[in-house]
């Protein structure tokens, strides 16, 4: 819930103005608060200036000329001071509460789409040290719908056992062939059916369908409000090839049988001065159970209708379509019964995903072997050519942690496999996110980042295009664009687990912060993952805890010899920048480890 000084009201849960700024002084006297004079000054403004009750004018150009005494002339568009700043200020409160803050009372955020600080009390959030809070703090999610962030996701069990019975079955029932209608994004007219992306004929995925939101103001007047925001929603969910999105039920016709679809998302908009609430919930059709619900508040003063329209769909569309969203928690059990035949390439996309959770070496192949059938069977299959290509890329970059032999020429294979999954579908962000990687991976940097770039554009709500493209820019060394994109991501994606932690943990170790660079990479993939042991003995190094450091070395030469031995090209294949390779084999010899010329 928004504080009351955020949003204007009165709200006897929130803070009062004394604790308020008797804690932004404790942040500011901090040294663990690492931020520059004017970002300083930054955050005593837009707190002041909230509890003052001026929260409403918290916008660039008024900060500008404020804080950066920029004149009349200035233009956020042109320059992006306010916004750079900003950001500094959120990764700052973040290694503040990471470090020093961790037991404060209160907590202060400025979460991102605005300026406008919030403020709450500590116990509320259980604080621990989390990654960076970037969630637009007025939405409210039922606990076990809650995405897991970092710290959840370090103390969450790992997958029930079942689940990887489940995935063999599922593969095995793969092999069946069915002809089912099109994957597409389908939009229901009174003309018929308008296919918007033509793909392969024998798929079949999750069909979704929006319902119009319904107006729920008392006085009426939000008709509009709910028409905009549908239109909205259904566009950002059109984004995710995962999933098809029905825009009208069709009319039912006796010599015509249409695929029902299994979902439907249903909201209602209620507007009230110049506060507005989205109430939207995913229903299962074939009961009506509500498998998940969730409000949006926004305040009108702050955003104007199409910026609080756009938003709130790419929140919505993010949660329902993202890899490890609704849906896919939604269709995970089904892997345990036996699956229709007409939906085998789906169950080898929710395989991969599940995979793709704890890179579980034991079903990597089962996972590839599946794929391959699927694009044999359904050549023109986009999605199914870029998972491919994502298994073969692990044999590469985590071939210390699955331990399972390559395939011949697996580099060779990623970047053909991907390459075919744009080629038959330009538009598809998961196969420009799988030619990016592959690119990145045969030394072609520039092409990675432009088809990261591409996907980035095409899809910004999918949390795994957007975090696997900050880890790439960041390992570029365009490390505060990419560290961005991550702590966005991490905030909002449920799997895969401590995969981005140890992004994290490099970007905080790039900017000399060991001590949070630490904390993150502890919480990261430690049980298996030998190359996120390897961040850690390296910020070790780097701190000079040498018996620490010892004890990862000595995991790294049982469970992995060979990356102790190849190191200094593991590391280039990684770290583009030769004065960031530098620096980390620096901190790896000051852990002990020899590093040959």
């Amino acid at each position: 819930m928004q504080s009351a000084w955020a949003s204007g009201g009165d709200d006897a849960s929130s803070p009062d103005m004394w604790e308020i700024r008797e804690q932004l002084q404790r942040i500011l006297s901090s040294e663990e608060f690492l931020a520059p004079e004017r970002g300083r000054r930054f955050l005593e403004y837009v707190v002041e200036e909230t509890l003052a009750g001026r929260a409403d004018y918290l916008k660039a150009y008024t900060i500008a000329q404020e804080v950066f005494t920029r004149d009349a002339s200035f233009d956020a568009q042109n320059d992006p001071v306010v916004r750079i700043e900003a950001g500094r200020i959120r990764r700052g409160l973040e290694r503040y509460y990471l470090v020093a803050g961790h037991d404060d009372r209160i907590v202060i955020t400025i979460p991102k789409g605005a300026y406008i600080p919030c403020f709450r009390y500590a116990a509320a959030a259980e604080m621990r040290p989390d990654p960076p809070e970037t969630k637009d703090v007025s939405e409210t999610e039922p606990e076990i719908q809650k995405p897991m962030i970092a710290a959840d996701r370090r103390d969450a069990p790992p997958p029930p056992v079942w689940l990887w019975y489940a995935i063999g079955a599922a593969i095995a029932l793969a092999t069946f062939v069915a002809v089912v209608p099109p994957l597409s994004v389908l939009f229901f007219s009174s003309r018929g059916i308008q296919n918007i992306t033509p793909v392969a004929a024998g798929v079949t995925v999750p069909k979704v369908l929006v319902e119009p939101f319904e107006e729920i103001s008392k006085g009426g007047g939000s008709a509009d409000v709910a028409r905009g925001l549908t239109e909205e929603v259904i566009g950002e969910l059109a984004k995710f090839k995962e999933i098809a999105v029905i825009a009208k039920q069709p009319p039912s016709r006796p010599d015509t049988r249409v695929e029902e679809p299994r979902f439907a998302l249903q909201g209602g908009v209620r507007v009230d001065g110049n506060k507005l609430r989205l109430t939207t919930r995913l229903v299962r059709r074939s009961d009506g159970s509500v498998i998940w619900a969730n409000n949006y508040d926004r305040d009108l003063r702050v955003q104007d209708m199409l910026e609080v329209e756009a938003d709130v769909a790419r929140r919505v569309a993010t949660a329902v379509a993202q890899p490890y969203g609704l849906i896919f928690q939604a269709d995970v059990p089904r892997l345990t019964e036996s699956p229709p035949n007409d939906w085998d390439a789906y169950a080898c996309t929710l395989s991969y995903y599940n995979y793709r959770i704890e890179l579980n070496p034991q079903n990597h192949a089962e996972v590839q072997d599946c794929l391959k059938r699927t694009t044999a069977r359904l050549p023109n299959y986009a999605t199914s050519w870029a998972l491919l290509s994502l298994t073969y890329l692990d044999e590469v970059r985590f071939q210390y942690r699955l331990d399972v032999p390559q395939s011949a020429q697996p580099l060779t294979l990623a970047l053909e496999t991907a390459k075919r999954a744009v080629e038959l579908d330009p538009e598809n962000a998961r196969a420009l996110q799988a030619l990016m990687l592959a690119n990145f991976f045969n030394g072609d940097v520039d092409a990675a980042l432009k088809a990261g770039a591409a996907a980035y554009a095409i899809n910004p709500n999918d949390t795994e295009v957007s975090g696997e493209y900050g880890f790439r820019l960041a390992f570029s060394g365009r490390w505060e664009t990419g560290c961005e994109l991550m702590s966005s991501a991490i905030s909002r994606n449920p799997g895969p687990i401590g995969y981005y932690e140890v992004g994290m943990a490099m970007c905080a170790y790039i900017r000399g912060d060991y001590q949070a660079a630490e904390l993150w990479a502890r919480m990261a993939d430690l049980k298996y993952n030998p190359m996120h042991h390897l961040v850690l003995l390296a910020i070790l190094g780097a701190q000079g805890k040498v018996e620490e450091a010892g004890h990862e070395q000595e995991w790294l030469k049982s469970n992995a010899p060979a990356l102790l031995v190849n190191i200094r090209r593991e590391v280039a294949k990684r770290l583009q920048r030769p004065s960031d390779q530098e620096l980390f084999l620096t901190s790896l010899k000051a852990a002990g480890v020899a590093i040959t010329p």
